[in-house]
Formats: structure tokens, sequence, C-alpha cells
């Protein structure tokens, strides 16, 4: 079955909340160790920053997401964004169709820039990136503990 992607509303957070969950387990994807609700991941949606679901079948398997960069002005147009698959449909290009849906919501939205870190060991989120034209810039040494 194809994939296709659209806009995320409230009403993903669960399928949302699962996959992000399967990326805190797996510890190469985010530093966050506590999982989430679909609670707390319906904060999220603030009408600022896009959220994009991928879809197989209407089944949600992938998400992209863009968040607040740093609190100054200077950074309003500037986004962080994070790219999660579901374990069972990883190594499928979900992460590709949904950052670049990720990308154009993000203009549409008016963000002139986004940003992203990225784990060394994550070669997947990494090579989606390259293609997608972005450039690592930098390697953060023993940033955070798990």
């Amino acid at each position: 079955m194809p994939i296709t992607t659209r806009p995320a509303t409230p009403a993903d957070a669960a399928a949302i909340a699962k996959i992000y969950n399967q990326g805190i387990e797996d510890r190469i994807a985010t530093f966050e160790t506590r999982p989430r609700t679909p609670e707390e991941i319906t904060r999220w949606f603030d009408g600022v920053h896009p959220i994009v679901v991928a879809e197989e079948a209407g089944q949600v398997v992938g998400f992209a997401s863009t968040s607040s960069y740093r609190p100054r002005d200077c950074y309003s147009k500037t986004a962080e964004f994070s790219v999660y698959v579901g374990r069972d449909h990883r190594g499928r290009q979900v992460g590709r169709q949904a950052l670049g849906a990720l990308i154009e919501e993000s203009r549409k939205a008016g963000l002139h820039k986004l940003v992203s870190r990225i784990f060394p060991e994550n070669v997947a989120s990494r090579a989606a990136c390259r293609a997608a034209g972005f450039r690592e810039v930098g390697v953060y040494k023993e940033h955070g503990q798990l």
C-alpha cells in the first residue's frame, strides 16, 4: 500500500505517542527517557509549529513535527524538527516522505529555517536529512546521558 502524508490533528495524538514512545525505548532518536501520553502530545498542537503524519491504509505509521527552537524573537521563524517512524515501517522511506511533507507545511506556515539534532548512530535519519538538502554542521560530544 502507498504511504500518504497529511497535516496531523489532535485526533492523531495516540498514534503519535505510540510511535514516539518506541523512539524513546530504542534509545537512538531522542534523549527523552519518560514515555509520553496522548494528552501530552496534544499540547504540541500550538497552531504555530506544523506536525504531519504518514499513513498507510489509514493507519499512522510515522510523523514529523516542529517545535520552538529558542525563545528569542530573532528565532521566531526557526524551528527544530523531529521525524519518527513506527518500528514496523522503518527502512521503507516513510521518514523521508514525512520530512518532505513537513518541509512543505513549514514553508506554508512561514518558517524560514529548520534545524535538528540527530544521534550519530541514527544513520537512517542522517541520510534522510541529507537527501532533503540538510547538511551536518557539527557533532555534540557527550551532550546528554541516557
